[in-house]
């Protein structure tokens, strides 16, 4: 198996105290596997096509399924939680559906023999797929019984009755959205929806597989060894199965990657095929992780969303009590800078639409020929070739943008680890919306901000770590120090211009990057607010909803005790003086220093010239060139790291496209190179690559030492510890 994809799931509180269990989901590839009974192999072609008919048979029942129940009085059903007798459904979706008798409704193709185990799986995707509808359902019965006078403004009685009726938890990204949907409606139809059901089609289902609903007859897992895992899984032997004879037993080895530890507990799959021909097993597990407390935190990390540098953050810290609460920080920004990926992906994106316009032009130009002309062939050809090219554009779309969430949001976590934050604090982003017409709209909606919060959410519940998000309505508008309405400049030298870039108050003078002003907000919002965190029940998610604004107070470290340890922690990590006499015995005192001044300078320029030889630069090398000793004992001895045999290579230095000598390329017959695998290109070094692929972020290193002022009514800032201790844990 090769893992591809990491997903991030929710975090359950277990009965060991400050233990929980971490769900997550690990995306693998299925190669080959063997038939039980015969013990012949099956490839991956074959078992692709196998795979392929269970998910395509899938996909037909429960997309019949559904549409017959896409309608409002079996959502009204659904939506009670309790059958004809009043009693409560139970949680799983198929046994919810067989209470209610709807997969009557729904008979097996003709001729096509479907077990009871497939068909449970069959009704739990229609039943989650039914149930996903009822929030939806919600929102959108709340705004057509409060549908306003002007749907583009509404004031704020209408606000108040909206709101009465909203499920909770709804943002107003949710509601902005449908009241667009049913304006959109409004203006095709001229009269309002009766409802979801009218208003959208049935939901579309897709080609996979919910083994988690079957049971021993049909599927079986187990653990192998610390990397693989078995999987047995009963898959028709043809497209259309007429009897159970058709069904055989496959015995699939998963390659467990190295994100499922040793102690993970392994859940039943979900197979699906993709578009590029591989076999995705989806394989979800669970793993002990440390318990994160949803309030009680006085140092935190808070990040700022940007367009090219993806995240912008600073320590903050939460001191005093009561009404004389207050948060401090130390200034320093930390850093995520995209800006090379982030422009990669928008050339990719601008070629993607290119390549989509240039295939529904061939189409269209395909279809008012038709088919007895003799360009029409030829313009589908094109239009295949330009669906495959967007295909694969598309892919590399993806593939960047889950590199980059994923580095990133290792990145921020690392940061709150060495920093020993307890809680990392992000703008919420159902309140964030592109406004306006500008082209940095376009980059600012496709970031992939929303992978890099799930995988945070990931990697902190592994660490300990919480992520907790907070409102990010106002955070870039007022001042961190003073509340403050701040103004925006090009630069910090232009400030009679209007611009986007810099922050400046009027008020208290402040003066600093707009994403850093607003990371300070975000952090001051967390810590003040945290006894408001909602943590929801089915995915795991913390957000506080509950806007407590305070200002944010810049306190620095002592820098003179902070040079007092960098000389201890030196002088602690440098490597020990060789043993042994000297280098020149009977040397008592350092060497003088050339002699300097105005009067050596004369005194040079009045002596007698001498011979003309060899001139010595002032900048003379630490390290010298020593010549060899002479081959007179048998032996010759040089300095280490220094030959004085080779020559020294000149001109460009290898890296950034120049080759390196002696590469493996070089011994390659004439006219022949050696190209890589994935991308068809000539191998390079790694100090040759360049690209997209550089990102500059703000280096992981510890705060040392501790800043701010303590818990009390001090407001100097607190002296650094006079000796360094390398098991002291770090405190702040």
């Amino acid at each position: 198996m090769r893992p591809l994809l990491k997903m991030t799931g929710r975090v359950r509180e277990s009965g060991v105290a400050g233990m929980a269990r971490l769900m997550a989901t690990a995306t693998c590839t299925a190669f080959s596997g063997v038939l039980e009974g015969s013990g012949e192999r099956v490839g991956q072609r074959v078992l692709l096509e196998r795979v392929g008919f269970l998910a395509e048979l899938s996909q037909t029942l429960t997309g019949a399924l559904v549409a017959a129940r896409w309608d409002e009085d079996s959502l009204d059903v659904l939506a009670a939680g309790v059958d004809e007798r009043g009693e409560a459904l139970p949680s799983k979706g198929w046994m919810a559906l067989r209470r209610l008798n709807w997969p009557q409704d729904v008979p097996s193709p003709a001729g096509v023999y479907v077990s009871d185990r497939v068909r449970r799986g069959v009704e739990e995707y229609a039943a989650r797929t039914l149930r996903l509808a009822l929030h939806r359902r919600g929102i959108v019965a709340a705004v057509l019984a409060t549908w306003p006078d002007d749907p583009r403004r509404r004031t704020e009685a209408e606000w108040t009755a909206l709101r009465k009726l909203l499920p909770a938890g709804v943002s107003g990204a949710e509601i902005r959205n449908r009241t667009r949907q049913v304006r959109a409606y409004v203006s095709e139809h001229g009269q309002l929806p009766a409802g979801l059901c009218v208003l959208e089609g049935p939901p579309r289902v897709a080609g996979q597989v919910l083994l988690a609903a079957m049971d021993r007859q049909q599927v079986t897992l187990a653990r192998v060894d610390e990397v693989t895992a078995r999987l047995r899984v009963k898959l028709p032997l043809r497209a259309a199965p007429a009897t159970g004879r058709d069904w055989a037993w496959h015995v699939i080895d998963i390659r467990l990657p190295g994100t499922v530890t040793a102690d993970a507990v392994l859940h039943t799959p979900t197979l699906r095929t993709t578009r590029t021909g591989r076999i995705a097993v989806d394989l979800p597990h669970s793993r002990p992780a440390p318990a994160t407390k949803t309030s009680g935190h006085t140092v935190a990390l808070g990040f700022d969303w940007g367009v090219n540098t993806l995240l912008t953050g600073v320590l903050g810290r939460l001191t005093g009590q009561g009404p004389a609460r207050r948060v401090v920080t130390d200034g320093r920004p930390l850093v995520f800078d995209a800006t090379t990926v982030s422009a990669a992906l928008h050339r990719l994106r601008g070629h993607r639409e290119h390549l989509a316009a240039k295939r529904d032009h061939y189409r269209a130009l395909a279809d008012g020929l038709g088919s007895p002309h003799p360009a029409w062939g030829e313009h589908l050809d094109r239009a295949r070739v330009l669906e495959a090219e967007h295909v694969r554009v598309c892919a590399r779309i993806r593939q960047l943008n889950a590199a980059l969430a994923w580095a990133a949001a290792r990145w921020a976590v690392d940061q709150a680890a060495a920093l020993d934050a307890s809680v990392i604090y992000l703008e919420d982003l159902t309140t964030l919306e592109a406004r306006g017409h500008r082209k940095g709209n376009a980059r600012l909606s496709g970031q992939v901000r929303g992978t890099v919060a799930e995988a945070m959410r990931h990697l902190g519940a592994k660490a300990g770590i919480a992520v907790v998000t907070v409102p990010a309505r106002g955070t870039s508008t007022l001042c961190p120090g003073c509340l403050n309405t701040l103004t925006h400049h090009p630069a910090p030298d232009r400030l009679a211009e209007r611009g986007w870039k810099w922050a400046h108050c009027a008020g208290c003078g402040l003066s600093m990057d707009r994403d850093h002003a607003a990371a300070r907000r975000i952090v001051s919002r967390g810590l003040l607010a945290q006894t408001h965190t909602l943590t929801d029940r089915t995915t795991g998610a913390r957000t506080i909803r509950t806007t407590v604004d305070g200002t944010v107070r810049l306190v620095r470290r002592p820098k003179k005790a902070t040079r007092r340890l960098r000389r201890l922690r030196r002088a602690e990590t440098a490597p020990p003086r060789p043993a042994g006499p000297k280098a020149t015995p009977g040397k008592g005192h350092p060497t003088p220093s050339r002699p300097t001044g105005p009067r050596y300078q004369s005194a040079r320029r009045a002596a007698p010239a001498q011979a003309p030889g060899p001139t010595t630069s002032r900048r003379m090398p630490d390290a010298r060139t020593v010549p060899a000793t002479t081959p007179t004992s048998g032996a010759v001895q040089r300095p280490a790291g220094h030959d004085t045999t080779t020559p020294a290579l000149s001109g460009q230095v290898p890296g950034h496209g120049v080759p390196a000598p002696h590469r493996p390329e070089d011994l390659l017959p004439v006219g022949r190179m050696r190209l890589s695998n994935r991308t068809c290109r000539r191998r390079t070094r790694a100090a040759e690559r360049t690209g997209f692929h550089h990102l500059h972020a703000t280096e992981v290193h510890p705060l040392t030492p501790r800043f701010g002022p303590p818990d009390g009514d001090r407001t100097r800032p607190r002296r650094a510890r006079k000796a360094w201790k390398p098991q002291a844990h770090t405190e702040f």
